[in-house]
């Protein structure tokens, strides 16, 4: 059986086939076997956010709405996200606890010749673990650091909120 130099020119080879993809038909992959690269969502689509980031956003939402409340109080205090606790035997009389997993530090700081602001850190992935749901974990997060601000503020965390 001889090929006619039309065929080879079209680019048909015995093994591979040619036809576009229809419908009922999958996408043609790449030659790793994997599919489709690239984002399947604009950015400014909410299914393009990933977790931290969320995260991040329910943070900046408790600390928005305590900034203007107490925006003296708060003025030079450091809110930061980490996604999980230093590993370390113990832990101080400073950290937020759930069981023996921590949920948040609160550093106060530092005055004198190296100045160190205040900072509450959260950690995201025990609070994550700890929430049913979206609305579970803003509450949550909301929650941990009212705390957290209250024992800044040596105050009660009920009048914080």
């Amino acid at each position: 059986m001889t090929t006619s130099p039309d065929r080879r020119r079209a680019g048909s080879d015995p093994g591979r086939s040619t036809r576009t993809p229809g419908p009922g038909r999958p996408a043609r992959r790449d030659r790793h076997g994997r599919g489709l690269r690239g984002r399947l969502v604009p950015a400014t689509v909410p299914l393009a956010r990933t977790k931290a980031e969320i995260f991040d956003d329910l943070v900046l939402d408790t600390v928005e709405s305590l900034e203007r409340r107490y925006a003296k109080e708060l003025a030079g205090v450091e809110f930061a996200v980490e996604d999980v606790p230093p590993d370390l035997n113990v832990y101080d009389s400073d950290v937020l606890e759930d069981g023996e997993v921590p949920l948040a530090r609160l550093l106060p700081g530092r005055p004198g010749r190296q100045e160190l602001p205040p900072r509450i850190v959260l950690y995201r992935r025990p609070l994550e673990f700890r929430a049913m749901d979206r609305e579970d974990l803003a509450d949550l997060v909301h929650d941990v650091i009212i705390e957290q601000v209250a024992n800044l503020l040596g105050v009660d965390p009920d009048e914080l909120s």
